[in-house]
């Protein structure tokens, strides 16, 4: 502000007018992000339109073949028909956006990518990246080849707790080095918590999304612990599905548990469930000297010998993937090993696969070096 009063020329108010007026033009400094969206059968859409009726995005488009679905998105969202096209590359024909948001099948991640990164335009999908390895080295193929971004989007990614244990573990004074870390994730069921006809369709589907709870889940352990771990790759995962309510899920795992052993001696253990009897996502490290639990979004606890001591968790940097996005086209965001980074849910890839394959052969899997 002081720069701004100590200018009462009339020539250079008009230079600085200009030079906000040209870093709004920038779409790296762009208050608002313009997206199209690919499909609508993944629930998280309606977490984006909470987003648009805010204000925080542009809607370009929406490639959705499924007319019943459209027809709700418009009733309840007032969308015009305008936007809506019935693939993705009729509406790429027609629209180019700073970035295109999946929420589709998982299985469908790859065709988006083969048609936005020839055009240079950046995706994020929903978690996880890919239902198999090959597809998630496919799509990094695919970013590298044409230097287009593809990013994942994870809920806890936006945890203001993640962002604090991280940060007292990579301190060293506060735990020490990991010896264990444990996450717990999930709720008490698709069908049960109410999630829609057209999610179920795949998400229940052992093609269209890889597997159940193992992988609508898993991921996120997966995704944690490769941060967290400064993306080291573990040297073996075994796992253990099962089918506890095989009426409600006949095709697929409803519950599932994951190791991952590290070189460096510490272990992960993941178990991700669709029947816990509340929603959960919380992540416990223990280290050398203390024990660190985000229980939540907000709420973290630290433990030594002597007892539970007083944890503030400030301020997340970034509260949603939209946020980020903003930082992330203008240069500012990405990490190392960002949770968002191809680099870091390849791994997950690798490790959810591995986990699948140790539940159905009933035997640890070495990772290959």
């Amino acid at each position: 502000m002081e720069f701004f009063y100590l200018r009462k020329s009339a020539c250079r108010f008009l230079v600085f007018s200009l030079f906000i007026s040209f870093c709004f033009s920038n779409r790296s400094n762009a208050q608002v992000l313009r997206a199209a969206v690919a499909g609508l059968t993944h629930d998280h859409a309606y977490g984006l339109m909470g987003q648009y009726q805010r204000g925080e995005v542009q809607i370009a488009g929406i490639a959705e073949a499924d007319t019943s679905l459209i027809n709700r998105y418009k009733a309840r969202y007032h969308l015009p028909d305008s936007i809506f096209y019935p693939s993705l590359s009729s509406l790429l024909k027609k629209v180019k956006p700073d970035i295109v948001l999946a929420y589709n099948a998982i299985s469908e991640h790859l065709s988006v990518v083969e048609q936005c990164a020839p055009l240079k335009i950046a995706v994020m999908v929903e978690k996880p990246l890919a239902t198999t390895v090959a597809d998630a080295k496919r799509i990094a193929e695919l970013s590298a080849k044409y230097n287009t971004p593809v990013l994942t989007n994870f809920e806890t990614t936006w945890y203001a707790s993640n962002e604090e244990l991280y940060r007292r573990v990579k301190e060293q004074r506060v735990a020490g080095a990991v010896r264990k870390m444990v996450v717990h994730t999930g709720h008490q069921g698709p069908v049960e918590i109410g999630c829609s006809m057209y999610f179920l369709s795949w998400l229940t589907d052992p093609v269209k999304n890889g597997g159940g709870a193992v992988m609508d889940f898993g991921c996120y352990g997966a995704n944690v612990m490769t941060w967290l771990m400064d993306g080291q790759r573990p040297v073996s995962v075994m796992a253990t599905t099962r089918r506890l309510k095989p009426a409600i899920y006949p095709k697929v795992d409803d519950d599932a548990t994951i190791i991952l052993e590290y070189a460096n001696g510490a272990t992960g253990i993941i178990e991700a469930s669709w029947n816990w009897p509340f929603g959960i996502k919380d992540w416990e490290v223990f280290g050398e000297k203390a024990y660190l639990h985000a229980l939540n979004g907000n709420d973290l606890q630290q433990r030594d010998t002597a007892g539970y001591l007083p944890v503030q968790v400030p301020p997340v940097r970034y509260k949603d993937n939209l946020a980020y996005l903003k930082d992330y086209f203008a240069g500012r965001a990405m990490e190392k090993n960002d949770r968002t980074a191809l680099a870091n849910n390849l791994i997950v890839a690798e490790i959810l696969e591995a986990a699948r394959l140790s539940a159905k052969e009933n035997r640890k899997i070495f990772l290959q070096k």
